[in-house]
Parts: C-alpha cells; structure tokens; sequence
C-alpha cells in the first residue's frame, strides 16, 4: 500500500530516520530547521519544505511519539528564518491531539522541554524559558 506516494517501507523507514535525527537534536538540545529535517530523510524525498506530503509526515511523527508519551518530537522542527517557531500545522495538530493549545507559545515550549527531557540519558535537561 502506498503513503502519500511511497511504498509503506520506505515510509516507515524515513520515519525511523526522522526520529533518529530529532533525537539527536534534543540530546544536542537544538532545534531544527524544515529543510535541514528533510536531508536528514534518506528513505525517501520530500521536493521542498513546502512538500504537501511533509506535514503528514511530521504529524505521523508527532502523533507516534505523543501517544508514546514521549512528547511531539517535531516541536523540534522550526522555520529557518523569521520566528524560529514551528508551522501552524504543528498547533492544529496538537489541537487535534487534545493538548490545550489557548497559549501557542507556552505549549510549544513545553513540548520542545518535554522532548529534551525524554531524549536525555544522564544528567541535568537544560530548560527554554518564555
């Protein structure tokens, strides 16, 4: 069966990958940006950051990790210039989801937090404040 124009192993595979790299990022404690996040993708390409597919990408992602608890890994994945915040399809997800979404900011921060501390082995987790 195919996902959004890929066959579903490749599929999963880039997922995996996508979690592996936003991983890495919460340990390091950094976001990412959409592009730099889709070279990371080696199982399968996205054209662009504006790529139709990449937000359903992103929201499988998320929805994974949030029911494992784990937080909505793609808090990670910013916009490379201007805000430095996730996209608007990162809160509707999160609506969706049910998390309280009234404070955009205070939510993604404690998302971005959440992830960190989930991501580290060992140690103090270093916390973004507003």
């Amino acid at each position: 069966m195919a996902k959004h124009g890929f066959s579903d192993a490749p599929w999963e595979s880039a997922k995996a990958e996508g979690k592996a790299a936003l991983a890495e990022c919460a340990r390091a404690k950094k976001m990412i940006s959409y592009t730099d996040f889709m070279h990371q993708i080696r199982s399968i390409s996205f054209e662009t950051p504006h790529d139709s597919r990449l937000p359903q990408f992103l929201a499988e992602i998320s929805t994974e990790e949030a029911k494992a608890g784990r937080g909505m890994m793609t808090a990670l994945v910013v916009r490379k210039n201007g805000d430095q915040r996730p996209g608007a399809g990162f809160f509707e997800l999160a609506g969706r989801l049910g998390y309280d979404i009234s404070d955009p900011e205070k939510f993604w921060l404690e998302e971005v937090n959440k992830v960190f501390a989930n991501c580290q082995r060992m140690g103090s987790v270093n916390r973004i404040e507003r």
